[in-house]
């Protein structure tokens, strides 16, 4: 899994395939926090620790709520950062909602932090499933 595609220059742009399980957001954070140590200049330290936030909330709730394979994909320029994690599910519907009281206690406060820490979200259909995309800019 640790097969990556970074690119130099603008923007710096990761591509990497996710293991199943427990272990995918975290080797998402290692890889992300990476990047932005490569990229400094590229992002403020307290953006840097909310990327990595976003980038741990997504990948849990594809591993959690959504069929393999899994993949994320970071863009990151002066100013913004994308993040793109892709999932086999079609279902688009798991990813609109945020959860009821009943579900805030036992989860589903992913994307509420997402949109809290200020990113845009988006959904789109994929090949073989779905991507939810998270634009930051700063």
């Amino acid at each position: 899994m640790d097969t990556a595609i970074a690119s130099r220059g603008s923007p710096a742009t990761l591509h990497i395939p996710l293991p199943p399980g427990a272990q995918a957001a975290r080797h998402a954070r290692q890889t992300v926090a990476g990047l932005l140590a490569a990229e400094p200049a590229s992002c403020p330290r307290a953006v840097a620790e909310d990327l990595v936030l976003i980038v741990s909330e997504l990948v849990t709730n594809a591993v959690l709520h959504a069929k393999g394979p899994y993949a994320l994909t970071v863009s990151l320029e002066e100013g913004w950062a994308g993040v793109a994690v892709s999932d086999g599910s079609a279902d688009l519907a798991e990813h609109h909602r945020d959860g009821g009281q009943q579900r805030a206690e036992t989860g589903g406060r992913g994307l509420k932090i997402v949109r809290e820490l200020g990113a845009d979200l988006f959904v789109s259909r994929s090949d073989i499933g779905k991507q939810v995309i998270a634009v930051l800019t700063w």
